[in-house]
């Protein structure tokens, strides 16, 4: 899978990304430790952690180039699965900004020792609120999973997020994208209602439609095992399905996943 997915790529980028890498960055060797001392925290759940080998938190903040010191705006927190990684991991030095639901505010408040220290929450709810902030105000963006659902609303909303986080990045931040894949060229309009899977390529091309640089792919959260033409809630941790396929499903693991870095010139 990892052959074919640069390959895809390079065919998309052409001369207009030469320097396109399809494997992670080596992390400065002192974030390391601070990313998986976030990660093993007590105040993760046993559940939550047992998902990081599906999920590779460390490793795909690692990719992005995330830092300490750092502005960070997570959009669509859900239920703060990355954000209990995010937060002290940036709390010493850096900010992190939540841009979802208002109802995010009551997880903070329920947590205040591991959330405590998050900056505000943005009220986020495409297509009618897509403000992340001031521009140029925010080094890093990030989305997990979240793109199929704007792509479910219309085409329209999923460019109008695209547009915000290039707005509200500060030039050289980073847009980190991750996404359940489906199958090369597929229509992403039918994929992202059906299956809750999105084409690598209708994301790369919005990226650079939006005015970002293709900085990086990875492969970090790539799975082989799964066919990419099922409904991702079939897949655990869901396993949605009828009971007659979850062993057969448990064994495919959670869904193949997309992992972009765009860069705002």
């Amino acid at each position: 899978m990892l052959r074919r997915h640069c390959k895809l790529l390079f065919l998309l980028a052409g001369s207009l990304l030469p320097a396109l890498v399809c494997a992670a960055t080596p992390p400065a060797a002192d974030i390391t430790p601070q990313l998986q001392k976030a990660a093993d925290g007590a105040w993760r759940s046993a559940a939550n952690k047992a998902r990081d080998g599906a999920r590779h938190p460390v490793q795909t903040l690692e990719f992005f180039g995330i830092k300490p010191s750092m502005t960070v705006i997570e959009i669509d927190p859900a239920g703060g699965w990355y954000t209990e990684i995010l937060a002290p991991f940036l709390a010493d030095h850096g900010h992190l900004i939540e841009a979802g639901s208002p109802k995010f505010e009551d997880t903070i408040k329920a947590n205040p020792a591991v959330f405590g220290h998050i900056k505000k929450v943005i009220e986020f709810a495409p297509p009618f609120k897509v403000n992340l902030g001031a521009p140029n105000s925010a080094d890093m963006v990030l989305t997990f999973r979240n793109t199929h659902d704007w792509l479910n609303h219309s085409p329209d909303t999923l460019a109008a997020v695209f547009k915000s986080a290039f707005k509200v990045l500060k030039p050289g931040g980073v847009f980190g994208v991750v996404e359940h894949r489906a199958k090369p060229f597929s229509n992403a309009t039918e994929s992202a209602k059906e299956l809750h899977r999105i084409p690598e390529d209708y994301l790369i091309t919005l990226g650079l439609e939006s005015g970002f640089r293709l900085a990086a792919v990875s492969q970090i959260n790539a799975n082989p095992n799964d066919p990419e033409d099922i409904n991702v809630h079939r897949l655990p941790p869901n396993l949605a399905g009828p009971d007659s396929e979850h062993a057969k499903l448990e064994r495919v693991g959670e869904s193949d996943r997309m992992t972009l870095r765009f860069v705002k010139p």
